[in-house]
């Protein structure tokens, strides 16, 4: 008979599977969605409706999860794991169903990855915890890394079935995920059993929440509008209003930091970061999120709106390559994150997270000498490299934060953990973009003027200087040559002092990505050096985490902590758990244990 375990394993790994396909086939099938709505991304507001569809579903997540993983550890792990399967799958299902075009159906597309997002606020914010809750001490790294596996062969997935799928019709995109979602909703009601320690008579903090809700909504929300042009500006930092909601949403979660402070049963529990392993576990993975976001956004512009057009690949086919081109970074993760799951198991997450971050690190440094007409095998050992480095970091980092909690506290550690990561991800829009959208504010005017100059077409260069930063941005990520609708905005007769070999080779397939090309590198380098910074700060987290250890789930133990933080209520286990009988030496009452080989 299977041991439950991997029954458990399989559940999550499944809700995981889906999450990270659901990621990247959006990702990939952005040129087909748009064209598929009828979207012209040089529309006023069409650039909105990009960071939307993009950052709208990480700032529903990053706002629930904590809220989730709280209720978690109140109502049961598995209960509402289940719960999560269920809406996503709604919520892919209405995606599918989108039934209008135009300004309608991008608004409704936002509103329907919403629905999917809270469904994914319940998948993430228990699957780590039910996989710690199932899996003793010396097999959880290896649990982790099979999980992670799944991810990134999600990930991998969705880029091939974006590009096959987005060929075919752009609602297929979404449909992929409703049979994935149906089995896992049946297979999770019919075999997860609830192994979880938890509190009798939890509360939820409301005030927590309100406060918590309303800084980070305020907060991703500032910086999701300072992405926008602004008057004659090319972003909207200067907007008042963006100002205003980040100013607010950093004062609210100051706030939401004095009520965690002094609530009963706080809802982001402030003394987990007393945790050394903890606190440096999850800033280390929250600023992986920020480097791997930022840097998936940028190869993907790079390849669709530059590289492969360059190589004679129609527009309408490089959202398929750019995720074929790709793989090599999957490939590297896949291969190293069981191997390195399974030596945290023995050796911790100290050494294989920091040599995971700086490989990485070193990666990003790498691509920063590319030039934009680059070979093929370089970028892909490159991009091999920066796999190869996260695979060695995910799993051994995730496994070290959730051993280094109590048992009853999982699931909000989890949500914790995960909101940390989410956040990194969303602000990895923000500077990635904003790094990218500033140079190219500078050097795109001039890089207009000599790719005209040289096609034959000076009369040209003030049309094309009008052109906003963001929207050449917004045509290159959708793979996407604009001059054609360019010329229609022109008055009739326009064209006519324009030679005819000039307008064939500025509506040719290169020169719109050649003529960009020089002045997106220039800005692409500095993202890159960015990204450099961010893992290799992660690795120094990883290393200033201490060696490896496990908190005790002894039922003595448990008793100390509940009642330090929760007054004298007793805390009542579900069901034993596999994960209990660990095989340790059980510490002093409350203390934690130090494991080490």
């Amino acid at each position: 008979m299977v041991q439950y375990k991997w029954v458990a394993l399989s559940n999550t790994t499944i809700g995981v599977l889906m999450a990270s396909i659901n990621g990247t086939i959006i990702l990939i099938s952005l040129p087909a969605v748009f064209r598929g709505l009828k979207i012209d991304p040089f529309l006023p507001g069409s650039f909105e409706y990009l960071l939307w569809i993009l950052m709208g579903y990480m700032i529903v997540t990053a706002v629930l999860l904590v809220t989730v993983g709280r209720l978690s550890d109140i109502f049961g792990r598995v209960r509402l794991f289940n719960f999560g399967f269920l809406i996503f799958t709604i919520g892919s299902i209405l995606l599918f169903l989108t039934p209008n075009t135009g300004n309608r159906g991008a608004l409704e597309l936002i509103i329907f990855r919403m629905i999917q997002a809270v469904g994914a606020s319940f998948l993430f914010a228990n699957s780590a915890a039910i996989i710690t809750d199932s899996f003793p001490v010396s097999e959880r790294g290896k649990a982790m890394g099979i999980n992670q596996i799944a991810a990134l062969a999600g990930s991998l997935v969705g880029l091939i079935l974006g590009g096959i799928l987005a060929a075919v019709n752009w609602r297929y995109v979404f449909l992929v995920s409703v049979p994935v979602g149906l089995f896992g909703t049946i297979w999770s009601l019919m075999k997860l059993k609830d192994h979880s320690v938890r509190h009798k008579d939890q509360k939820i903090d409301l005030p927590g929440n309100i406060a918590f809700a309303g800084g980070i909504s305020l907060l991703l929300l500032g910086i999701t509008y300072g992405l926008m042009p602004y008057g004659s500006s090319s972003m909207g930092w200067g907007n008042p209003w963006v100002r205003i909601a980040m100013f607010s949403g950093l004062v609210l979660l100051v706030v939401f930091v004095l009520i965690e402070r002094v609530v009963e049963q706080p809802m982001f529990n402030l003394r987990l970061f007393r945790n050394r392993a903890f606190a440096t576990g999850s800033f280390a993975g929250m600023l992986q999120s920020m480097g791997m976001g930022g840097m998936m956004f940028m190869i993907i512009i790079l390849l669709q709106g530059i590289w492969l057009p360059l190589h004679n690949y129609s527009y309408s086919s490089v959202p398929f390559w750019a995720g074929i081109y790709t793989i090599p970074m999957m490939a590297g993760f896949v291969l190293m994150g069981p191997i390195s799951g399974a030596l945290s198991d023995k050796i911790g997450a100290r050494l294989l997270g920091t040599i995971g971050m700086s490989i990485s690190g070193i990666a990003f440094l790498l691509l920063s000498t590319l030039s934009y007409d680059f070979s093929y095998l370089p970028f892909a050992l490159m991009l091999f490299m920066m796999g190869f480095g996260m695979g060695t970091f995910a799993a051994p980092n995730i496994t070290a934060v959730m051993n280094s909690v109590p048992p009853q506290l999982r699931g909000v550690a989890s949500g914790m953990r995960t909101t940390l990561q989410n956040t990194g991800q969303t602000a990895s829009m923000g500077i990635f973009f904003s790094i990218v959208l500033v140079f190219l504010t500078k050097y795109l005017p001039g890089s207009f003027t000599t790719a005209l100059q040289a096609a034959g077409a000076p009369v040209l260069i003030p049309v094309f200087k009008s052109i906003p930063p963001t929207s050449a941005l917004f045509s290159a990520f959708l793979g996407y040559n604009p001059v054609t609708t360019i010329f229609s905005l022109l008055p009739s007769g326009f064209s006519s002092i324009v030679s005819g070999s000039s307008l064939s080779i500025i509506t040719g397939t290169h020169w719109f990505p050649g003529a960009i090309a020089t002045a997106f590198m220039s800005s692409l380098r500095i993202s890159f050096y960015a990204g450099a910074g961010i893992f290799f700060v992660a690795a120094l987290l990883s290393a200033l985490r201490g060696k490896r250890y496990v908190h005790e789930e002894t039922a003595e133990s448990r008793e100390l902590f509940n009642q330090e933080n929760a007054g004298s209520r007793p805390i009542v286990p579900s069901q034993s758990s596999e994960s209990q009988n660990t095989g340790q030496v059980a510490p002093e009452p409350g203390r934690t244990a130090q494991l080490e080989k």
